[in-house]
């Protein structure tokens, strides 16, 4: 059972941010406030050029020069040190790598570059599935293969906080359960993830909480089940065959146990299908910002 927000610690704090790139017309990240529990699989959800990004490179200490409050592990992170990138694992959207090194060459040659242990390298390339390619210089890799190569970088010196930035983009079906598997077994240990990403089923699928970004700004926080919840009908959907035909019908979900037509329905054995109409956080997205996602 997992213990109630107020009882948890507060890794990430965010308040009234605000970051404006230079000669841009507005601000990218305008008064945002939010914050992120230990343990916490968080998601900032939203289009392309919404803000997501921004806010994460303000969190990883990219950029600098925002106003307002923003504190990971206790520390205002304009002011944190290059101590700060021992607590934190990073998994950019797009990978960056040395291409003539191999993956095994690859994380060695960054593991080197941390003061506190790492893991072993082979065991952590076995995690993400390239333990047989560990040898293959990574110009061979293909982009799938390179995504899954910046995870293992990000976990690969045991952080305590996790950003991914879309960490299943361009995976086979496969591999993006694998991912998803390793992110639910970093919360397990009691690791805090941070996931940007446009991807509505990953989110609800990963996220203990999401926040609707658009436009810089977050209209919403909530947990995904609450906000389909919210949203959503109240309704019963179900598909039965008549005639050779598929036909549908759907009944109020309050008053189903009263309903004559649905229970001669079960009574025939005619129902091929019954599930509830519940929303989609796309469709949750849609109704809240008026935005589509793209």
């Amino acid at each position: 059972m997992e213990t109630p927000n107020s009882e948890r610690n507060t890794v990430i704090d965010v308040a009234d941010l605000t970051y404006r790139y230079p000669k841009s017309a507005g601000p990218a990240v305008q008064e945002i406030s939010f914050s992120v529990f230990e343990g916490e699989i968080f998601g900032f959800l939203g289009p392309s050029g919404a803000g997501k990004s921004t806010t994460q490179k303000v969190l990883t200490g990219l950029l600098d020069d925002y106003t307002g409050h923003a504190a990971v592990l206790g520390g205002e992170v304009s002011q944190q040190t290059g101590s700060y990138y021992e607590q934190i694992g990073i998994s950019a959207e797009s990978p960056n790598h040395y291409l003539k090194l191999t993956g095994q060459e690859n994380l060695e040659l960054f593991g080197a570059l941390y003061e506190r242990e790492i893991r072993d390298p082979m065991a952590v390339l076995e995690l993400v599935g390239l333990d047989d390619d560990a040898t293959e210089k990574v110009s061979d890799y293909s982009k799938g293969m390179k995504g899954r190569l910046n995870v293992a970088r990000a976990l690969l010196h045991d952080p305590d906080v996790l950003f991914l930035d879309e960490p299943t983009n361009g995976l086979d079906p496969v591999n993006a359960r694998n991912i998803k598997n390793i992110v639910h077994d970093l919360q397990t240990a009691g690791k805090t993830v941070f996931i940007t990403t446009h991807n509505m089923t990953v989110a609800d699928q990963l996220c203990d909480r999401v926040a609707f970004m658009i436009d810089g700004e977050l209209p919403v926080i909530d947990e995904p089940t609450a906000l389909k919840r919210a949203h959503g009908k109240r309704r019963v959907r179900i598909e039965l065959r008549r005639d050779d035909r598929l036909e549908s019908r759907e009944f109020e979900l309050d008053t189903l146990s009263e309903s004559t037509a649905f229970e001669e329905l079960l009574a025939a054995g005619d129902i091929e299908t019954i599930h509830t109409e519940e929303a989609t956080l796309e469709d949750v997205f849609l109704a809240v910002t008026g935005e589509a996602l793209q």
